[in-house]
C-alpha cells in the first residue's frame, strides 16, 4: 500500500558550522556533488509560479547558469509560466536529489535576461532543439501530434543548411533569490533544514525544525 512506502535517510548530515556562509557557494558544492555522483538530471528543478486566479502551477525545467546573484533558465515567454511570471514575478524553485537524500528550496524574484544573452545561448543549442522551440507555441492547444510534427518537418526544410533564428518570444529568466533552504534527510524523519535569508547584503542562517 502507498502508506507503507518509506525510506529512512542516513547518508549524511548538515550543520551550521559545516555549511558555506554564502548560499550560492553551498548550492554549487551540492550541485557538483550531485554531478559527481551521476544523479540523473542533476540540473532539473521544479519551478512554481502563480496564475491570475491564485492557483500555484509547477513544472520541471533545467538550470542553465548560476550567476553570483541568481539562477538562469530558458523558456517560451508566451508559455503559461511566462505569462504568469509577467503578472507576478515571484517564483519558487526546488532541486531534489533522492540518491543524496537532499533537496534545495529557493524563492525569489524573476527578471528577463538581456536579449543578447538569450541569443548567445540559443545559438549553442542543437539544431533539433532550436527547431523545436520555433515549432512549438508552448502551452497553446493544438489539434493533434501531427500538427506539431508537420510544422517541425516544414521548418527543417526551410532552415536546411542555415542558422535557425531565435524566436522573439523565447529567452532566459534570471531568478534572484531572497531565501534558500538546504534539506538533508536524517534518521527518524529528524531531517536537517538550514534556511538562508537575505538581510541587506548579508545572509542569515537559521535552523528549522523538521
Amino acid at each position: 500500500m502507498l502508506r507503507d512506502i518509506r525510506s529512512n535517510y542516513d547518508r549524511s548530515s548538515l550543520s551550521e558550522d559545516q555549511v558555506k556562509r554564502n548560499p550560492f557557494d553551498q548550492f554549487k558544492l551540492w550541485l557538483n556533488e550531485a554531478i559527481h555522483e551521476k544523479v540523473p538530471e542533476p540540473t532539473a528543478m521544479i519551478v512554481s509560479t502563480v496564475d491570475p486566479e491564485g492557483w500555484p502551477d509547477s513544472r520541471v525545467v533545467l538550470l542553465k547558469e548560476v550567476w553570483p546573484d541568481g539562477f538562469i533558465f530558458y523558456t517560451n515567454y508566451k508559455s503559461s509560466k511566462g505569462k504568469q511570471i509577467e503578472s507576478n514575478n515571484h517564483i519558487a524553485m526546488n532541486f531534489f536529489w533522492p540518491q543524496l537524500e537532499r533537496q534545495i528550496r529557493i524563492i525569489g524574484e524573476t527578471e528577463k535576461v538581456p536579449p543578447q544573452l538569450s541569443e548567445e545561448y540559443f545559438a549553442t543549442r542543437p539544431v533539433d532543439s532550436q527547431l523545436g522551440a520555433v515549432a512549438s507555441n508552448q502551452s497553446s492547444v493544438i489539434s493533434s501530434r501531427h500538427e506539431l510534427e508537420d510544422k517541425y518537418n516544414e521548418l527543417q526544410k526551410i532552415y536546411e543548411g542555415q542558422a535557425v533564428p531565435k524566436p522573439e518570444h523565447w529567452g532566459g529568466y534570471l531568478v534572484k533569490p531572497s531565501r534558500f533552504e538546504f534539506w538533508q534527510g536524517r534518521l527518524n524523519r529528524l531531517h536537517d533544514r538550514l534556511r538562508y535569508e537575505k538581510s541587506g547584503n548579508e545572509w542569515i542562517i537559521y535552523r528549522l525544525s523538521p
